[in-house]
């Protein structure tokens, strides 16, 4: 396994964990939905209106492709790449796939103010993320390689799981991780 790559819902810390676990392996970081915006020069909910979700996903699955085509990199997917089948299948053979699970709850604490999330923005956010979560936990499940919790632990102590999990996993990784 040639990546990091950390999968699970919004409001997860993919992001915020990602790039302090790339920059501790100097490694390099991406997010999905922010090459894809990158790549379009367009935002996530643009996207969502011109095209709907279903071209979302294709764009998405395209850019997966491309990001998981490199090694020595750790990856925070979108909180829907795992919705593909041939999306999993691509995540689980290019690197170690980490399902960084979160409860409802905290995604809402997380999410309650975002704006930019076009999943949330119609209706009741508590029954939408649950809904995602009944949806999308078995996918996260059947994907991962790994299962951590986040609960309550800072970015920093996750990144220092996710490492010691990828060593356990046979990921190789720099014997002396930048701190």
């Amino acid at each position: 396994m040639r990546n990091i790559i950390l999968i699970g819902p919004m409001g997860a810390g993919k992001t915020t964990i990602g790039r302090i676990l790339a920059n501790r392996l100097g490694w390099q970081f991406h997010d999905s939905d922010r090459e894809i915006e990158k790549r379009t020069g367009a935002s996530i909910p643009l996207i969502f209106d011109i095209e709907g979700e279903a071209g979302f996903r294709d764009r998405e699955h395209d850019m997966l492709a491309d990001l998981t085509a490199g090694q020595g990199m750790v990856l925070a997917t979108g909180g829907g790449a795992v919705l593909r089948e041939d999306n999993r299948k691509l995540l689980r053979e290019n690197g170690l796939v980490v399902y960084l699970f979160t409860s409802v709850e905290r995604q809402f604490e997380r999410t309650q103010h975002d704006t930019q999330r076009p999943l949330l923005q119609n209706g009741d956010r508590r029954a939408t993320l649950q809904r995602l979560m009944d949806e999308r936990d078995p996918l996260y499940r059947g994907t991962a390689h790994v299962v951590l919790e986040t609960g309550g632990q800072t970015p920093r102590a996750m990144a220092d799981r996710i490492l010691a999990a990828s060593r356990q996993n046979g990921l190789e990784t720099d014997d002396n991780p930048r701190g």
